[in-house]
């Protein structure tokens, strides 16, 4: 009998036991995953290539080493169809290998605010040219002409007052391009000017300038491309966060980056600045700009993914007290950290509030509009790590729950991420059940949404109890005790031959997850003395957040219990923040405001948690 191995397949969150000797090719297939490979695996196209992150396979066939370069087979790429499993092994498949996409959170509110005071200003401007009697340097020409007679471009006109009060700075990149640009232009140029007093770019007169606003998630990526003149957000675009293959949740990337002091934080840095510039080519193409125009770039994420972004320490966020580095906003220059944009661009990255209370947070808030609300509103961004706000008579308390990667299909046996084949909905009818799955492709597994939806049915029609355990007789259901399960899919209609279906751990697995997420809300409530009837508005971020069922996750206890009509999906919101941040130094303002003023509540310390929390891990709304 051959050894099995266990196959982690990401970023797809698929996991398969295979025999030893296994193509991964077939292993890939077999477990749902399609990848592409146009010569049905004879190896001489090259499409369905992998990164070997742990683990081993066999040896590089003759067709990989002339397929492959020595740089690729350093970075552990395969192909494939060429590779056998020999031991348990995290595979990485790459974006381009995957034959069909997965679901990508990007859709949030559009930037429709006014603002007043702009991050970015451009000025076109006719200097006089150079002379044996004129011989004053370049830069001398540009402050002299904006002094003297400022032509603006869209925005208040403030850049001059920088100018005459000796203010105004040249970035050291951006005069590089000075020179020879006013000399092809007749002398003529479109001055960036950033925050009002530093020259980031030189560009042809009248060229537009563009931000990037970047949500970096736990799992998932989301990018925007924004005309920084007139707000509107021009292309958007996502990816899978690249780091998921060294863990699944920050605490597991903390300890990668632990175990591996010499390069651990920079492998994990430079793997999202490569899908980062990746983002920013496929942005600029559908635009039709140049990189050279991308001049700002607002980037948010949790306070984990915001230091391994910045090259920060994270030692420390992964022992108690949890605590951050930096708190306050940070401003980069995009070159320092790799980002292919303008070489004078800056990034701006938004204060974060706690050790698990992120920049991703504050944007969140920001997107919402919640900074003067006065209403009684509790806001939750849901994810890996879920993150809560409740406002209540001016005051605004925040807190984080570990809810675990659950919701992304994480610890589910059959669990995946949002991709073709994955379930998403369900329905129970009597004995008849109803699934609908991404892409309506064969079942292949089940993501957050369709577990949480299967949950709530099989507790809607008595087959759950509120400890969850299964009970009662359905035909999907088989089984008794901790052996009982719940059949999405038999394997005769499924799209890897066999069953997809729910377990009893499965259950206690989002029972951990939801709980985690009700306690956080309940200790809030409790901090600000009033009830979830009280709240006037309840509002739904995140990935997950925006395609989850709000009556399956009301019905299973997961929220707050108060009138259907209160709950609003907002999509995300953290990246319509970063957007805003983009073009207004008053939203970047009120960003700072909100890290300053809000009260971090410390779910561990609060003394009702424990009751709070065994009492949330019930099934019941």
């Amino acid at each position: 009998m051959p050894n099995t191995y266990h196959l982690d397949l990401q970023p797809i969150g698929k996991r398969i036991n295979v025999p030893e000797g296994t193509n991964l090719l077939d292993a890939c297939q077999q477990a749902g995953v399609e990848l592409v490979a146009v010569c049905g695996g004879a190896g001489v196209c090259g499409t369905c290539r992998v990164r070997l992150l742990k683990g081993k396979l066999t040896d590089h066939s003759l067709t990989e080493l002339d397929e492959l370069t020595n740089a690729e087979r350093t970075k552990g790429i395969r192909q494939a169809c060429q590779a056998e499993v020999l031991s348990d092994a995290t595979i990485e498949i790459l974006p381009e290998s995957l034959s069909a996409p997965q679901r990508l959170s990007i859709e949030g509110r559009e930037n429709d605010f006014e603002w007043e005071r702009s991050v970015i200003e451009t000025y076109d401007i006719k200097v006089e040219p150079a002379t044996l009697t004129d011989l004053r340097p370049d830069t001398t020409r540009i402050l002299d002409t904006l002094t003297a007679q400022p032509t603006k471009v869209g925005f208040a006109n403030v850049g001059a007052t920088s100018v005459a009060d000796g203010n105004l700075v040249f970035d050291s990149e951006a005069v590089k391009f000075l020179a020879p640009l006013l000399r092809s232009n007749d002398w003529s140029a479109r001055v960036v000017i950033r925050n009002e007093n530093e020259v980031v770019a030189f560009l042809p007169p009248e060229t537009p300038v563009f931000g990037l606003a970047v949500d970096i998630g736990t799992t998932k990526v989301a990018a925007y491309l924004v005309d920084l003149d007139s707000g509107e957000t021009v292309a958007k675009s996502g990816a899978m966060n690249p780091q998921i293959a060294y863990g699944e949740d920050i605490i597991s990337r903390i300890r990668y980056i632990n175990d591996h002091p010499e390069d651990g934080l920079k492998t994990l840095q430079a793997r999202l600045i490569e899908t980062l510039n990746n983002l920013i080519d496929e942005l600029s193409k559908e635009a039709k700009i140049k990189r050279e125009q991308i001049v700002e770039a607002v980037i948010v994420g949790n306070t984990a993914m915001h230091h391994i972004f910045a090259g920060l320490p994270v030692k420390q966020l992964g022992e108690a007290p949890y605590i951050a580095t930096v708190g306050e906003a940070l401003s980069i220059k995009a070159r320092d950290l790799g980002l292919k944009i303008a070489d004078g661009a800056t990034v701006y990255l938004p204060p974060n509030i706690a050790g698990f209370v992120g920049a991703d947070h504050v944007s969140m808030l920001v997107g919402a509009g919640l900074d003067d609300t006065e209403e009684t509103v509790m806001a939750l961004d849901i994810g890996t790590n879920t993150e809560i706000s409740l406002y209540h008579k001016g005051r605004h308390w925040a807190t984080s729950c570990p809810s675990g990667p659950a919701f992304e299909g994480a610890h589910i046996e059959d669990g995946m991420r949002a991709a073709p084949g994955a379930v998403e909905r369900v329905r129970i009818e009597g004995d008849e059940l109803k699934v609908h799955t991404i892409g309506n492709a064969d079942a292949v597994g089940i993501c957050g949404s369709g577990i949480l939806d299967a949950i709530a049915e099989c507790l809607k029609a008595g087959l759950l109890l509120p400890r969850g355990a299964f009970a009662g007789t359905h035909p999907r259901l088989r089984g008794s005790g901790s052996a009982a399960e719940f059949v999405l899919a038999p394997a005769s209609r499924s799209g890897t031959g066999r069953d997809v279906r729910v377990t009893r751990k499965d259950v206690n697995e989002i029972q951990l997850a939801k709980g985690a997420v009700r306690a956080g809300a309940e200790v809030l409530l409790e901090k600000a003395g009033i009830q979830a009837a009280d709240l006037d508005q309840v509002i739904i971020a995140g990935a997950f957040g925006t395609y989850l069922d709000l009556d399956s996750a009301i019905a299973i206890g997961m929220l707050p219990r108060t009138e259907r009509t209160r709950y609003q999906q907002i999509g995300n919101a953290a990246g319509t923040g970063a957007r805003r941040m983009l073009v207004s130094l008053d939203q970047r303002e009120i960003a700072e405001s909100i890290a300053r003023h809000v009260e971090f509540v410390e779910l561990a310390k609060h003394p009702s948690f424990t009751k709070i929390y065994s009492q949330a891990l019930l099934l019941q709304s």
